[in-house]
């Protein structure tokens, strides 16, 4: 197996100097991804406004444009700050993971490059679609639900309305959109563990019924406290665990196929060695 692995033997200080090479690119990328975004700082933000837009038109209000505040002069310069922060990391995202890899890949062997190499395609694809439920669905889920706690004047009655702050709805969105991201991992990291036979797709089926009652309190602990918001985060969790359950079957199949291969191959290899001696 000696023969697969690309990496040469290199003193510690190349390796070093290896890796502040691949931290400056993937620093570099960000930096330059960090200018753009903050250049776009405040249409990014409009966009991400786009689901309270959609919030106030389910509730069926009336005033017209939709206004978010900020209470100290440096609010909204620090909240495209984090604006820009936020995007810059989904931007340079591909080059700072190429550069993670392409740091570790020597030291790997090609069979276990082969199966890294999957998990770090799939891990964004998840992180995007988690954050793509929280976008078109579960932030306007929520801010419906906050919308509804408003109250109008009148009859003795004291008029409540809901001004977000530009920090506080950025810090809730950003929040739920790693939350679900992170949720969505869900699959690679359970798939990483049965690869290195840390788990068990049986210890996961085993598992369930602990695995939904977490996946409810998560839910209630991260989520404004109505059933459908809760059960917008929890369904996931559950269907994917499934999946991570799936995958892990696929990859435990894998496994034993590989070994009934190497087996046979090493059995080979062993008669063909006892062949000349018998002779």
């Amino acid at each position: 197996m000696s023969g697969d692995i690309d990496d040469k033997p290199q003193p510690l200080l190349e390796h070093l100097i290896e890796l502040r090479s691949r931290l400056m690119w993937a620093l570099g990328a960000f930096f330059v991804a960090f200018l753009v975004c903050f250049y776009f700082a405040k249409g990014l933000f409009n966009l991400l406004v786009i689901p309270f837009r959609w919030a106030v038109e389910w509730s069926g209000i009336e005033h017209g444009s939709i206004e978010l505040i900020y209470t100290a002069p440096q609010e909204f310069f620090f909240t495209q700050i984090k604006v820009a922060m936020f995007g810059a990391f989904v931007v340079a995202f591909p080059m700072i993971a190429s550069q993670l890899y392409k740091f570790v890949a020597p030291g790997l062997y090609k069979n276990e490059r082969a199966a890294f190499l999957p998990f770090l395609v799939a891990s964004p694809i998840l992180f995007l679609l988690g954050a793509a439920l929280v976008y078109f669905f579960f932030t306007p889920m929520v801010m419906w639900f906050f919308l509804a706690m408003q109250q109008s004047g009148g009859d003795g009655k004291v008029a409540i309305q809901l001004l977000p702050k530009v920090s506080e709805y950025l810090s809730l969105i950003m929040t739920l959109i790693f939350a679900f991201g992170l949720v969505f991992q869900l699959p690679v990291v359970t798939s990483l563990l049965v690869r290195v036979g840390f788990i068990s797709s049986q210890s996961l089926k085993d598992k369930r019924k602990y695995a939904i009652v977490i996946a409810f309190v998560a839910a209630a602990i991260l989520t404004p406290p109505d059933p459908i918001s809760q059960i917008g985060l929890a369904i996931p969790t559950i269907i994917l665990y499934e999946i991570s359950i799936y995958t892990a079957r696929l990859i435990e199949r894998q496994k034993a196929r590989e070994a009934l291969v190497r087996s046979a191959y090493d059995a080979q290899s062993a008669s063909a060695d006892d062949e000349p001696s018998a002779t």
